[in-house]
């Protein structure tokens, strides 16, 4: 098999939550150990960092990456799902894993894993794991898939872990409460292993707290640092929620610094202010496009929206336009009530099965008082919007990582 191929087969032959959903999510880690214990426990070899939360922890480990790397560590990082290419989610010092290393995983190891019958992300995060070791890395930021608990992820023995919110999603898996959900990702938090938490509520402190306690593990609360390690370090990425992780990251990497990591002043300053060269990190606040100005987020639930929408509302343009789609397990509802109504919208979907109709986007979010047309892909809704724009428009993409990856792969909005 070529690499398309094995890619094809990886996508038909093993459930992936990306493209499928709730069917794909496996509760339990008897696969993981398996695939684990095969390989020869692989995540032994290297040091890692362990990230979760429910928004920002993409943003939080490209940035650790980013500075690990600018320390002058072989750096890998772990993080889902990938936007354009598989091989996003893999990469060392900012390069992704080669096609030929997948094609061979997946040739040599299949007779292996098929009776195991393995989730995607079983598959993958073994995968990652094999390729650090293998390549001799120094230490890995690995992002939690789902929750913490029951993740797959979560057989590492982290030097730091890190928890950067709790926000409402995948309430199937996780719970329909935020002290349930703060419960599932608290579940990375290791005895020992000090925890940094960047973001919490009333209903999710006491459980960080309860968690730590029980375990026996240092715990530090970002928003109660008022250290000045690295003053005035300047971050490339842009989203006003970007200012909780920055404050998360500060938090953290003292933390690293005991743990003897070699981090001085430069290499931070450098890694905050050229994450998206050094890792590949795309769709934060991604600006594409002048004259219209056409800007993306992959933000998709409440807690991320939020920050989106008071980003929106302070921009200084002639009209605002909105391409929007979603996928159908998230808070369509609660999403829709945030949105500006000043705004023009595109109401597309993206080209994945859990995406929601674009005409059934449309039905909803007219009856919010949202007015727009629906389009029947995302190529034809920012073709539109650019169109109909004046040169002092701007003009917004998102509602899911799918439709930000669909913008990205259409590659229309190059000039």
């Amino acid at each position: 098999m070529d690499y398309q191929e094995t890619l094809a087969y990886l996508y038909e032959q093993v459930p992936m939550f990306q493209r499928v959903g709730g069917s794909a999510y496996k509760e339990g880690l008897e696969n993981t150990w398996a695939l684990d214990a095969h390989f020869g426990h692989p995540h032994r070899n290297f040091r890692t960092i362990h990230v979760a939360g429910t928004n920002g922890k993409g943003s939080v480990s490209h940035t650790l990456a980013a500075i690990l790397q600018s320390a002058g560590y072989k750096t890998g990082l772990y993080t889902s799902p990938h936007l354009v290419d598989f091989r996003e989610r893999i990469r060392i010092n900012g390069t992704p894993i080669s096609k030929e290393y997948v094609v061979d995983f997946v040739e040599h190891e299949r007779c292996f894993f098929e009776p195991l019958n393995p989730s995607f992300f079983e598959l993958t995060t073994a995968m990652a794991f094999k390729y650090f070791s293998d390549e001799k890395i120094d230490v890995a930021i690995v992002e939690v898939g789902l929750g913490g608990r029951l993740d797959c992820t979560n057989i590492i023995m982290p030097d730091l872990s890190i928890i950067t919110n709790i926000s409402f999603d995948h309430v199937q898996f996780l719970g329909n409460t935020l002290a349930m959900i703060a419960s599932e990702k608290a579940g990375i938090i290791k005895a020992g292993i000090p925890v940094v938490i960047g973001e919490t509520t009333p209903e999710t402190k006491p459980v960080f707290l309860a968690k730590a306690l029980e375990v026996g593990a240092p715990i530090y609360f970002a928003e109660e640092n008022d250290r000045e390690d690295f003053p005035g370090v300047e971050y490339e990425l842009k989203g006003f929620y970007q200012e909780k992780n920055k404050r998360t990251l500060l938090t953290a990497l003292p933390l690293l610094k005991e743990a003897d990591y070699r981090i001085d002043e430069e290499c931070v300053r450098e890694g905050f202010a050229h994450v998206v060269e050094l890792t590949g990190l795309m769709g934060r606040w991604h600006k594409l496009h002048d004259r219209p100005t056409l800007v993306c987020d992959t933000g998709h639930n409440v807690g991320g929206i939020t920050y989106v929408v008071e980003q929106l509302c302070q921009q200084k343009c002639h009209q605002l336009r909105i391409i929007i789609g979603m996928v159908n397990d998230k808070d369509i509802s609660g999403i829709l009530a945030l949105l500006p109504k000043e705004a023009i919208y595109y109401f597309t979907q993206a080209s994945v099965n859990r995406a929601l109709p674009a005409n059934q986007l449309y039905e909803l979010a007219s009856e919010a008082g949202l007015l727009g047309k629906a389009y029947p892909d995302v190529k034809s809704a920012v073709e539109a919007a650019i169109k109909e724009s004046l040169p002092e428009d701007f003009i917004f993409v998102g509602g899911s990582n799918f439709i930000v990856a669909d913008l990205l792969e259409s590659k229309i909005f190059l000039d």
